[in-house]
């Protein structure tokens, strides 16, 4: 595996931290306000005004939004796909507030195969549960509040630990989030610590920041860069990885998913370079038969094959 280098003139338009996470930002703090002060019903109103402003004024968005669609959906997306995509991202913003204050009572969840992840567990040495940006992590950590057998913390960059926690705050303060941010020296050790305690590690592995070593993989008839880190992490501490997301489904109806993704329980250093690459083809078939289930659940609002992380195989 390489890494391979960024070209300083397409940063900008790769730079998802800097534009996705903030248009999410933002949109949570409006729908808070919304949500708590008008209910779930009377705030699912005006998610039609800011997803027509999204539609109108975000071109970026719009352009993503319609290269993706035009992917996945195998034909040129009109204006009511590129409206329900942008919806349906607001959507689950919108229902983020609920989930956070533990109101499970306002969903219909179901939950397929959650065997796989019982089964991991059962054996008391810990999981990482890796997804991505598609329909809603939030639902599932909700399982882990409302199971006090199942323990879950999220491992991120410590940006968007910090935006995590503001939210948090701001919306339910007796929530306290578990999270263990990335890019510090005692960061494996508390990552150990936590899989050793028999908690699972959630992590979002479809996006790469900066310098991060990438492998590029087919995706959607493309090749598409997906970062290495996650998958390293697991192989250096040798632990299973299962793959979860959280579809929406329209209305107040959710679907959670867990597959198989790697075990590296058994793999040896001299292996672990070939099982990784394998891993990250898994979670990228894994993840496209998720997104053509349910098309519109993506939620990477940028030009994602465009990086030139994205033109090279290994």
């Amino acid at each position: 595996m390489r890494k391979h280098p960024s070209a300083p003139n397409q940063q900008q338009d790769t730079n998802w931290a800097g534009k996705p996470e903030r248009g999410s930002t933002f949109m949570l703090q409006v729908m808070s306000w919304i949500s708590l002060r008008l209910g779930r019903t009377a705030g699912r109103l005006v998610l039609h005004l800011i997803t027509t402003y999204f539609l109108l004024f975000s071109s970026t968005s719009r352009h993503a939004s319609r290269d993706y669609l035009q992917r996945i959906l195998a034909r040129k997306p009109n204006i009511s796909d590129l409206y329900k995509h942008i919806f349906t991202f607001a959507a689950t913003i919108h229902d983020r507030v609920y989930l956070i204050n533990d109101r499970h009572d306002l969903f219909d969840i179901s939950t397929h195969n959650e065997e796989i992840i019982q089964n991991v567990l059962s054996q008391g040495r810990g999981a990482f549960l890796i997804g991505a940006h598609l329909g809603s992590f939030e639902v599932a950590h909700s399982m882990g509040r409302s199971n006090p057998d199942l323990q879950v913390a999220m491992v991120m960059f410590e940006e968007n630990a910090r935006k995590i926690n503001a939210m948090l705050a701001a919306i339910n303060p007796a929530i306290q989030q578990d999270i263990i941010p990335l890019g510090h020296v005692d960061t494996m050790l508390k990552v150990h610590e936590r899989l050793n305690e028999g908690a699972v590690l959630s992590i979002l592995a479809d996006r790469t920041l900066g310098d991060d070593a990438t492998i590029a993989v087919p995706f959607m008839g493309d090749l598409a860069a997906f970062p290495t880190g996650p998958f390293r992490m697991a192989a250096l501490l040798r632990r299973p990885v299962i793959f979860m997301t959280g579809l929406y489904l329209g209305g107040n109806r959710y679907s959670i998913h867990f597959e198989p993704l790697a075990d590296f329980s058994g793999i040896s250093a001299a292996e672990s370079d070939v099982a990784i690459k394998s891993a990250i083809e898994r979670y990228a078939v894994l993840l496209e038969k998720y997104c053509r289930s349910a098309p519109y659940n993506w939620f990477n609002f940028f030009d994602f094959w465009r990086s030139p992380h994205h033109t090279k195989p290994i």
